[in-house]
């Protein structure tokens, strides 16, 4: 109780000495103040990104041939399996024709050789002809089974091209984005390197996806979730928004650039976003609302008529209202130490050093065996008036910050403190 009474006694004796050393005193300038106020704070991380569809299908035709009919144009909604071109079938059908009558001689003559192996099987049976005979018979019905399939076969590929591939389908339901055929135009099936597509069809625009590139710095920010804003230039005034639905991890190089592109779901019920749009995106990285906010120039601020000595030593009596006694005197102690290291007879402090160096008595704390690494907390000097006009410093602990405010974070009702901003001309 004495040891913790006399350290108690120490500080304060410490904070008397100090103050009586190094008091602000405002002389001839005048200041510049703002308030501390409550405000919302956001840290974002910008990009720009195009607005897509969700899904989009490009259809390419399965046969080669003259657009006879375009059935669909750009916008037009469409259902799964609805007709959107036909091609011309006239070739096909002599194709078909031709094939058929192959068919049929294939068959005759299948039918025949049937009736042929059927007699040799019976003449077989009664040791008229020969085994060679026989088999020659029966390999000969099977070419001809064989000759008969692939003909068959062939034309059923035309049949299907005449009912199937000659008609181009929507394989999804959505929106036509873009009919790149006309009447009289010739296509090429899609087995071809020469193939392209002839439909472009949105599954939904009622949905859609921004893809944003971000920078390696800044993608670590980035999760699944998180809100997102953005503005276009087409619709001035107007805020969207979103959420970050995936990050694709291969990296895009460009110009020694790395970026990674981050998709955002967004929503398009009222039809204003069009594909391929670009857009200014923010990404919420961290929100605080309601929360105390001071002006970044007022962090800034250093008093102009006080030495750097004078300024060092109100910062170090302003860090010791964030301290328990315990670090208060361990402060107090490495401060002294850092004094008693000078000239102890170059300022008036001497008289302070001589008192606190011959009360040292408790080491620093040491940190317990289970005990781990803390973060780093930033603490920054706010300088204001105190009720006798003098200039005094507090040290307050920053989070968010924008171009413009600061979060500030204390234990002291700070709401409505005026604060120097800068000291006027």
């Amino acid at each position: 109780m004495k040891s913790s009474f006399r350290n108690r006694c120490l500080f304060f004796l410490a904070i008397s000495l100090f103050s009586a050393c190094t008091g602000g005193k405002t002389g001839s300038v005048a200041y510049e103040y703002t308030t501390i106020r409550l405000g919302t704070l956001e840290r974002t991380v910008t990009s720009s990104g195009t607005i897509n569809p969700v899904a989009v299908v490009k259809v390419l035709p399965r046969m080669s041939g003259r657009v006879e009919k375009v059935f669909v144009d750009d916008n037009d909604t469409v259902k799964a399996g609805d007709i959107l071109a036909e091609l011309n079938t006239d070739v096909l059908r002599l194709k078909r024709d031709q094939q058929l009558a192959a068919v049929r001689k294939v068959r005759a003559n299948y039918e025949l050789q049937l009736m042929t192996f059927r007699s040799q099987e019976s003449l077989l049976g009664r040791n008229l002809i020969s085994e060679f005979e026989y088999r020659t018979a029966q390999t000969a019905l099977k070419n001809l089974a064989a000759d008969l399939e692939v003909a068959e076969a062939n034309l059923n590929v035309i049949e299907t091209e005449i009912n199937q591939y000659a008609y181009i389908t929507s394989p999804i339901n959505g929106i036509v984005l873009g009919r790149h055929i006309n009447i009289g135009d010739t296509v090429v099936d899609s087995s071809s390197n020469n193939s392209a597509a002839i439909f472009t069809i949105a599954e939904n625009l009622r949905e859609m996806q921004i893809e944003a590139a971000v920078g390696e710095l800044d993608v670590v920010a980035i999760q699944r979730g998180q809100t997102v804003r953005f503005t276009l230039e087409s619709l001035p005034g107007r805020r969207f928004t979103g959420k970050v639905e995936n990050i694709r991890m291969i990296p895009v190089v460009s110009n020694n650039v790395v970026t990674y592109t981050v998709f955002i779901a967004v929503e398009n019920h009222d039809g204003v976003l069009f594909p391929g749009m670009t857009c200014a995106v923010n990404f919420v990285v961290q929100q605080s609302e309601n929360t105390l906010v001071v002006a970044n120039a007022a962090l800034r601020y250093q008093p102009s008529n006080l030495s750097s000595e004078q300024i060092e030593e109100m910062e170090f009596i302003a860090s010791l209202a964030n301290m328990n006694i315990d670090q208060q005197q361990t402060a107090i102690e490495a401060r002294v130490q850092a004094l008693a290291a000078k000239d102890s007879s170059q300022n008036s402090n001497s008289g302070l050093v001589s008192l606190l160096t011959g009360a040292q008595s408790r080491p620093a704390p040491r940190p317990t065996s289970g005990g781990g690494t803390r973060a780093a907390v930033v603490m920054r000097n706010i300088w204001y008036m105190n009720n006798d006009g003098k200039l005094e410093v507090m040290q307050v602990q920053t989070g968010i910050s924008t171009s413009t405010l600061t979060e500030v974070i204390s234990q002291e009702k700070l709401e409505g403190k005026q604060v120097i901003l800068r000291e006027k001309l």
